[in-house]
């Protein structure tokens, strides 16, 4: 049975300093979801799972499992699980000792914790290498031992804290990967920190977003993309259109022109954001720019539209024959549309 995860008010000031590595943070994660902490390097997404886990003790403010409060509990008692950066793998020890670890300090016999240690070694598909040697391993075979020792310990709550970016693009897909199907086999509850905003897609059930030490934005994947609280948000969820205006009466106008937006209420200045990706270009529209540049994104490209007083950037598709110097037409869609109030 999961559990749901919730931390009230979790505040936190560093010893000799003045300022909140994280302040009066309020989440909940849902029994059995996925919750991606997402921020730039610095924003106290590390010192969140510190304080999750009882690796540090929280300045003021609560930490919640199952509806227990689990503040005061010392680390090893509070069924949470947690991968670092780095597989920190004891390397005196066989791959298979270093998941039956856990066993062994519960006091069982050592055969009993191998033969509970091999279950998740196949889990993380790595059943034939049980008795190598950690020094004999690949970079993402011992992340992979890694992640199984946590999961032998049975936690509740499993905390990952960056625990792919030091892996090579196609390693990480392959571990993003095992975390989805290991997820169907298990039923627990997931926080992972990241500063990949793609990464955060490939994951979460829901995005939290923390900037300074702050909870700028909780949702859906889909909403922070399209739906972000802050110009800050945007910008991490990779968004490349802000465009300075006025909001009236649903309508947002700036050098552009003007554009109807979905906002429930509010008059101002306003900053007008497009998700570039969702913007097509088509035969024939009301909105028409010229072609000032193109930039290359692999197989994609970036295009730096003129359109009035201002410009778009427009993502364009695999093979577009687009020029610099051509007139287009393009689409922006409604769900295309947000707005931020200065």
């Amino acid at each position: 049975m999961s559990v749901e995860l919730s931390v009230h008010r979790l505040t936190k000031v560093h010893s000799g300093q003045t300022s909140s590595a994280l302040t009066s943070l309020n989440l909940t994660v849902r029994p059995g979801s996925c919750t991606v902490i997402l921020g730039p390097s610095g924003s106290g997404k590390s010192t969140v799972l510190r304080l999750i886990a009882g690796l540090d003790a929280p300045t003021t403010g609560t930490i919640c499992i199952d509806g227990v409060d689990v503040t005061e509990i010392p680390a090893e008692e509070r069924g949470v699980g947690m991968v670092f950066q780095r597989p920190m793998l004891f390397p005196h020890m066989s791959v298979v000792d270093n998941i039956g670890f856990a066993y062994r300090a519960a006091g069982h016999k050592r055969s009993h914790a191998r033969e509970q240690a091999h279950r998740y070694l196949e889990l993380v598909h790595l059943g034939d290498i049980g008795d190598r040697s950690v020094s004999d391993i690949s970079g993402g075979q011992a992340q992979r031992v890694a992640l199984a020792r946590s999961l032998a310990g049975s936690p509740r709550v499993l905390l990952l804290d960056e625990p792919f970016s030091a892996l090579d693009p196609l390693l990480r897909t392959e571990m993003h990967d095992l975390v989805r199907e290991l997820r169907t086999e298990l039923d627990q509850t997931l926080v992972l920190v990241t500063h990949d905003q793609q990464e955060a897609a490939a994951l979460a059930d829901s995005v939290a977003v923390l900037i300074d030490g702050e909870l700028q934005h909780h949702s859906d994947v889909a909403s922070a993309y399209t739906r972000p609280s802050t110009l800050a948000v945007n910008r991490l969820m990779g968004g490349l259109n802000e465009i300075e205006g006025h909001l009236a009466g649903g309508v947002h106008r700036s050098a552009i022109g003007d554009f109807e937006v979905d906002v429930a209420s509010g008059d101002g200045s306003a900053v007008l954001l497009l998700r570039h990706e969702m913007i097509r270009v088509v035969d024939t529209s009301e909105v028409r720019g010229v072609v000032a540049a193109l930039r290359p994104t692999g197989f994609r490209s970036i295009a730096d539209v003129r359109i009035g007083g201002g410009s778009v950037k427009v993502e364009l598709p695999a093979g577009a024959r687009t020029r610099v110097g051509e007139e287009i037409s393009l689409e922006i869609p409604p769900q295309a549309r947000a707005v931020v109030f200065r």
